[in-house]
């Protein structure tokens, strides 16, 4: 008999070694690792997002995830500017991110992480350029106009959250075998749903807009005239938002509904806290929910069983 040199004749029985693992191809880490940039954007600017964003089923918390994510960068390009940057560099940069966003739709791929995020969810969600293209021409026109007439003030609202909200329609209803029919039905409450948290934010907001931005969003709201009659009639038109978006919410799919649910019932706290405050404090300082008072609102709107 002949033996290898390798396999001498005295030696035990080779034991097998451990499956070599399939590996992971290179494109898949760089998506993980820009969806994992979207979540730590999201954890960083915004905690009751965050904890809403929880209650998703996956993958349905990525995608909102990662159209929260932009919408957040394309914000701070616009709220938070560098030091003595001015507001044409702002735009350049607003422009770029646009840009850069159309690319990745068209190619799959982006080197700025978070647009890689939302353009991988767009694709597979089906959020196109009828909902990119007015958020960014709401973003815009923060840069550059101070004050709304109703007619501005509509379009703002509807770049600005409407089709935030229609973005993340398009993720909840993801694999639904009616989901055309569905985004159709539900499509008003979406929209209404996003408007009542931008105008709850815009109130909540007032002094800050005013006093460190410049800005009014209110069509003819000035501090001078905000008094109770005006504050009541602001919420009266965010609580007939929050109840018609209420009755879409109901007819959630389950992996998106308890979080949708919980997200509606902190904004109806914070609309309320914003009745019981007084228009002199509302134009001081941000009125807010504290922590303990959000996980009580949370846990009650779950218990309800409308989640």
């Amino acid at each position: 008999m002949t033996h290898h040199a390798a396999d001498p004749p005295d030696a035990p029985p080779a034991c097998p070694g451990p499956r070599p693992v399939a590996a992971v191809p290179p494109y898949e880490l760089y998506d993980e690792v820009a969806d994992a940039s979207a979540a730590l954007v999201i954890k960083r600017y915004s905690t009751s997002f965050g904890v809403a964003s929880r209650l998703l089923g996956e993958p349905i918390r990525t995608h909102v995830r990662n159209t929260y994510a932009l919408v957040r960068v394309a914000d701070e390009i616009v709220d938070a500017p560098r030091p003595g940057s001015s507001r044409a560099h702002q735009a350049r940069l607003l422009d770029e991110l646009h840009d850069c966003v159309h690319e990745a739709l068209l190619t799959g791929h982006s080197a700025n992480l978070v647009v890689h995020a939302f353009a991988r969810t767009a694709r597979t969600c089906g959020i196109g350029a009828d909902l990119i293209d007015p958020f960014f021409a709401s973003m815009r026109t923060d840069l550059f106009r101070h004050q709304q007439d109703e007619e501005s003030f509509a379009a703002y609202v509807h770049g600005s959250a409407e089709v935030v909200g229609l973005m993340c329609l398009r993720a909840f209803l993801l694999g639904r075998p009616h989901a055309a029919q569905e985004y159709a039905e539900l499509r008003e409450g979406a929209q209404r749903l996003g408007a009542a948290f931008q105008k709850v934010n815009f109130l909540r907001d007032l002094a800050a807009d005013a006093d460190e931005l410049g800005r009014s969003y209110f069509p003819g709201l000035t501090a001078a005239d905000f008094d109770v009659a005006t504050r009541d009639r602001l919420l009266d038109d965010i609580d007939a938002d929050l109840a018609a978006a209420a009755l879409a919410i109901a007819k959630l799919p389950p992996s998106s509904r308890r979080a949708v649910c919980a997200a509606h019932a902190l904004f109806a706290e914070l609309s309320r806290r914003l009745r019981r405050t007084s228009p002199a404090r509302i134009r001081a300082e941000r009125v807010r929910v504290p922590g303990p008072r959000k996980a009580q609102v949370i846990a009650r709107a779950l218990a309800r069983g409308v989640a």
